[in-house]
């Protein structure tokens, strides 16, 4: 398992029947009821107050160059996740490190949750997101969002956007960065039908680059538009990169069947895991269905 807190690397073989490790923990491991709540509002209050306080000791970085920020916000990210594990009872395996290339490279990872916002930027090196051009204009996030030179988008315009979009991601990649984007532009409940966007398509053909395809199976545990977090082990897979070349509508179905069947076996691990977490109905439907057909492997 990947140690965000120690940067060390270990053997992350898939056992769904292992159970999670909880030793250490403030509170009680169970998943429902009083104590979950519980658990759940410490962390978030903790949570909002450490971006006040990561935001505060950044300010710097206004006057200086944006390298001199980073340890901070790594550091502001490890500490979420060891607070998670020891409040919640949430731990994070990574699997396929091994896979991230050295240099500039297009990330295309499932979005579940918030969490992936800020809980993949300890795995590279000078990572960049794509967002929404409306998170800009909110005060303090919009500001720190720009001085680090995050990408936005504005959605209204379609695909006019798409040329100025390339030309943005084409710059940040020549300069070595690592430019995550979420194929499907918006959060999507475990399970749930893919709605992969034709931008990430756009981007593979424009700038002849490898895609490094990413599952997870977050928004298990910390589900989108709720303040409930639930104990047990986000699981992130980092695939083996696709090689730039590939015509553009195989690219596009290849990178969609690795990241939600990958994806899809996390969600049928998950399930069988010690604590499971509860599933959503787009879940449960995709576990009977596939007991029906055939099996997630």
């Amino acid at each position: 398992m990947f140690d965000f807190l120690g940067g060390k690397s270990h053997s992350t073989q898939a056992n769904p029947h292992r159970p999670v490790h909880t030793t250490g923990n403030m509170l009680s491991p169970k998943r429902s009821g009083p104590m979950l709540h519980l658990r759940s509002f410490l962390f978030n209050v903790i949570f909002y107050a450490l971006i006040a306080v990561a935001a505060f000791l950044i300010l710097p970085v206004f006057v200086l160059p944006r390298r001199t920020g980073w340890p901070v916000v790594r550091l502001w990210a490890r500490i979420n996740l060891f607070l998670l594990r020891v409040i919640v009872g949430l731990d994070i395996e990574v699997r396929g490190r091994e896979n991230i290339p050295e240099g500039g490279v297009l990330v295309a990872s499932k979005h579940q949750s918030a969490w992936e916002t800020f809980a993949l930027v300890p795995l590279f090196r000078d990572p960049t997101y794509i967002l929404k051009r409306e998170l800009l204009w909110l005060p303090f996030f919009g500001w720190y969002a720009w001085r680090f030179g995050m990408i936005p988008v504005n959605r209204g315009r379609g695909s006019a956007v798409l040329p100025d979009l390339t030309r943005k991601v084409r710059a940040a990649l020549d300069t070595g960065r690592q430019v995550i984007i979420f194929p499907e532009g918006t959060r999507r409940a475990p399970g749930a039908e893919p709605a992969y966007k034709f931008g990430i398509a756009f981007l593979y053909s424009h700038l002849d680059c490898p895609v490094l395809p990413i599952a997870l199976n977050s928004g298990l545990y910390w589900p989108r538009r709720r303040s409930v977090r639930h104990p047990g082990r986000i699981i992130v897979d980092i695939l083996p990169p696709i090689p730039a070349g590939i015509p553009t509508r195989e690219f596009r179905e290849e990178l969609t069947d690795q990241i939600e069947d990958a994806s899809n076996r996390l969600l049928k691990e998950a399930s069988e895991a010690t604590p499971a977490p509860p599933l959503p109905p787009e879940a449960k439907s995709l576990i009977n269905t596939t007991k029906t057909e055939k099996p997630l492997v």
